[in-house]
C-alpha cells in the first residue's frame, strides 16, 4: 500500500522499482501443486501489481530464500520465479540476472543512471548452479564476474552507478555479526517468532557461532568473505555510488567500504524486522518496516531517502542524505 502510493504520488517522472531479493519468502516459489505455492504466488503478484498498476517499470534481483532457502532445489526456483514475475509483469516486471546467472546484468535509466543488477546467491551456493563450464551465462566464473562487473562500472559514461543486490557488504545486523540480547537470551525465537523461552548460556551458542562463520549467508563465514574480496576488487578502480542490498530485515544507510554508501534494504515484510547496531560509518540504522527511494534529476546530486511504513500503510520520510 504504501509503496502504490508513493508511485503515484511521482506524477509523470519516470519510476523504477528495484525488489532487493526474498520476493517470495520464505522458500521461494515451490513447484506447481506443491504446499506454499499458491501463498508464494499471491505474494509475488502483489509485488508486481503494485509495480504495473503505476505505470513503472521492475526489477527483481534474487536471494538467498528465492534460491528455496538456499536449498538444492534453488537453482529451478529461480527459473521459476523469473517465468512466473514475466507473465503477471506483461513486459514491464521482469527478474535480473534470471536463470542463476550471477550477472551482472547492466541498465541504463536515461543519461543520468545505470543500474548493476547481480543475483549474489550464485557465490554463496553449495547446490546445482550455472558454473563454468557447463553454463550458458555469460559470466559464470569468478574472474569473469569480477571483470564484468569492473567494465560495467568504468563503462558508465558518467552515469550515477548503483549496483543491485540481495547480499550487503556491510551491516549492523545479525548477517553482518551483530546480535542483540534478545537474540541472546531467547534464541528459539529464530524459528518461532512468539517463542519467549529465556536460555540463558546456552542462547548465546548460536548467535556466537554465526559470529564465527557457522552460516555461509554470514558475512563473516569464509565463502562470503571471497564474495565481498570479489566486489572490493571490482570496485577498486571507480567505485559505485550506492550499493543498495536487503537480507538484513531492517533499514540502514552506511558510508564507507567498497561502495561510497551502502543501503541494506530488507524490511519489506511489515512487522518481520529485526534488531540492528549503529557500526562504523552508519548514517542511519532503524528496525523498522519501509524502504528506500533514490531521486535522480536531470542534473545536480541525487537524494537517498528511507522511509518508514506503519501498519495503516501510511509512509513517512525519516531519513535522508545526498548521494555522490
Amino acid at each position: 500500500m504504501a509503496l502504490r502510493s508513493e508511485l503515484a504520488t511521482e506524477g509523470r517522472r519516470q519510476r523504477v522499482v528495484i525488489f532487493l531479493g526474498d520476493n517470495a519468502y520464505p522458500r521461494g516459489l515451490p513447484a506447481p501443486n506443491q504446499p506454499g505455492r499458491r501463498t508464494a504466488e499471491l505474494n509475488l503478484a502483489a509485488q508486481v501489481e503494485s509495480i504495473t498498476a503505476s505505470g513503472a517499470t521492475g526489477y527483481f534481483v534474487p536471494g538467498n530464500h528465492d534460491w528455496a532457502k538456499h536449498s538444492a532445489d534453488g537453482w529451478e526456483a529461480i527459473k521459476r520465479q523469473a517465468a512466473f514475475i514475466d507473465s503477471a509483469g506483461g513486459g514491464a516486471v521482469s527478474m535480473h540476472p534470471r536463470g542463476g546467472c550471477p550477472g551482472p546484468d547492466v541498465v541504463d535509466v536515461g543519461n543520468r543512471l545505470r543500474l548493476v543488477l547481480l543475483d549474489t546467491q550464485w557465490w554463496l551456493h553449495r547446490g546445482p548452479k550455472p558454473q563454468d563450464p557447463y553454463s550458458d551465462c555469460p559470466a559464470d566464473a569468478e574472474r569473469e564476474i569480477v571483470d564484468s562487473l569492473r567494465a560495467a562500472l568504468t563503462g558508465a559514461s558518467g552515469r550515477l552507478v548503483v549496483v543491485a543486490a540481495h547480499h550487503l557488504l556491510v551491516s549492523g545486523g545479525e548477517h553482518g555479526g551483530y546480535f542483540g540480547w534478545k537474540d541472546h537470551l531467547f534464541p528459539l525465537r529464530v524459528a518461532v517468532s512468539w517463542l519467549w523461552i529465556p536460555l540463558p548460556l546456552l542462547g548465546s551458542l548460536y548467535p556466537s557461532a554465526r559470529q564465527q562463520g557457522f552460516s555461509s549467508q554470514d558475512v563473516p563465514s569464509r565463502a562470503y568473505q571471497r564474495l565481498i574480496a570479489a566486489f572490493g576488487r571490482a570496485f577498486a578502480g571507480a567505485p559505485p555510488a550506492l550499493y543498495a542490498s536487503g537480507h538484513d530485515h531492517n533499514l540502514q544507510v552506511i558510508r564507507g567500504g567498497s561502495a561510497r554508501l551502502n543501503l541494506v534494504s530488507g524490511a519489506g515484510i511489515y512487522g518481520h524486522t529485526t534488531d540492528v547496531t549503529r557500526i562504523h560509518g552508519t548514517l542511519f540504522a532503524r528496525d523498522a518496516s519501509g524502504f528506500a527511494r533514490l531521486d535522480v534529476p536531470r542534473s545536480g546530486r541525487a537524494r537517498l531517502a528511507v522511509l518508514q511504513v506503519d501498519s495503516a500503510g501510511r509512509s513517512r520520510e525519516v531519513f535522508s542524505t545526498w548521494v555522490e
